[in-house]
């Protein structure tokens, strides 16, 4: 988001928020250091003229009340700074987790209902955060507001996080790599939307500088499924039922060998599949990458430890893999705290 906002020579500065600083310096970027669920947030918004706010903890799965603080109240408090310092744009991530569940093979555009997944928390918190919206955008009518909803975002720098994330410390470089994955689970139901992380911050990009509101979904084709995912890997399809697949993975966060909650699977097989008329006829938005694309590079990014001078993209390390294990997958926002 950062080099996409310090590419477009229409914007003149930039505020990064974050609650640890990163080590990445920028030009035009000046960082503060905030917290959303407890900071004065409207002193850094004051004079901005568009926020984005795309603060969220995934993290640790294993304490509800921390994601709701972080997630809800914080999206809460960083409205009310967007009203209380006047800024005329605000765009949110939102994302495909919102959105309530429906026949895979009918996609839905931005129309469809944000009720989200009831067994997920990712989805009730995001479907929350979409009703928060909603009264905000009645009490600032004067407020241009965007709400985006991509679908799964990748790219290589990132793979550390989201082996952290999802997949958790018993995950080996080695194993992700085509032709070492012995098989891929295919699970009926299962389709994936998915883009690169460029491609998601040109669309935030084109928010921030053209004067849309609305929702937008965001994501590239083609849609993968286990047998795109098994040809991507080199690997053999295995039939795994759904709740096979569900006793699996709620096992492996029971344990706690896994940091991904159960939810996560059920959210991901009720989801919609998105149309993105509306952002390439209204945003202008077309992606660069194709999904596969975006697939390959976060495996190459497992593959060699990848990771940026940012606290949340850390590339990887035998101590914090160590701390993984110390602290039980899933139980704490980060391997550093």
């Amino acid at each position: 988001m950062v080099r996409a906002l310090e590419a477009d020579e229409s914007v003149t500065s930039i505020a990064g928020v974050a609650r640890r600083l990163p080590g990445l310096k920028s030009g035009r970027t000046v960082w503060h250091r905030a917290d959303v669920v407890t900071s004065d947030l409207s002193q850094i918004f004051d004079g901005a003229d568009a926020v984005v706010h795309l603060a969220w903890l995934f993290q640790p799965t294993r304490n509800a009340m921390a994601t709701w603080r972080a997630n809800v109240l914080g999206s809460m408090r960083v409205f009310q700074a967007v009203a209380e310092a006047g800024v005329p744009a605000l765009v949110y991530a939102s994302s495909v987790g919102a959105y309530s569940p429906r026949p895979k093979d009918e996609p839905v555009d931005e129309s469809w209902p944000t009720h989200g997944c009831a067994g997920a928390a990712y989805g009730r918190e995001k479907a929350y955060v979409e009703r928060v919206l909603d009264v905000f955008e009645n009490g600032n009518p004067g407020i241009r507001v965007v709400r985006m909803r991509p679908g799964f975002i990748f790219k290589r720098a990132a793979a550390t996080e989201q082996r952290r994330l999802f997949a958790g410390p018993l995950l080996p470089r080695r194993l992700v790599k085509a032709g070492n994955i012995p098989f891929v689970p295919d699970i009926p139901g299962l389709k994936l939307q998915v883009l690169h992380t460029e491609d998601a911050a040109e669309a935030y990009r084109l928010a921030v500088v053209r004067p849309v509101s609305g929702a937008f979904n965001l994501a590239a084709d083609p849609v993968l499924d286990p047998p795109a995912l098994a040809d991507l890997l080199g690997a053999r399809l295995v039939p795994v039922s759904p709740g096979l697949a569900r006793a699996a993975v709620a096992a492996g966060w029971h344990l706690r060998l896994v940091p991904a909650a159960p939810g996560l699977l059920e959210m991901a097989l009720q989801i919609p599949l998105m149309r993105m008329d509306r952002a390439r006829e209204v945003l202008g938005w077309t992606p660069a990458y194709s999904s596969v694309d975006a697939v390959r590079s976060v495996l190459e990014g497992m593959r060699e430890g990848a990771g940026l001078d940012t606290a949340p993209l850390a590339p990887d390390s035998g101590r914090r893999r160590l701390r993984e294990f110390a602290t039980g997958a899933g139980a704490r926002s980060t391997p550093e705290g």
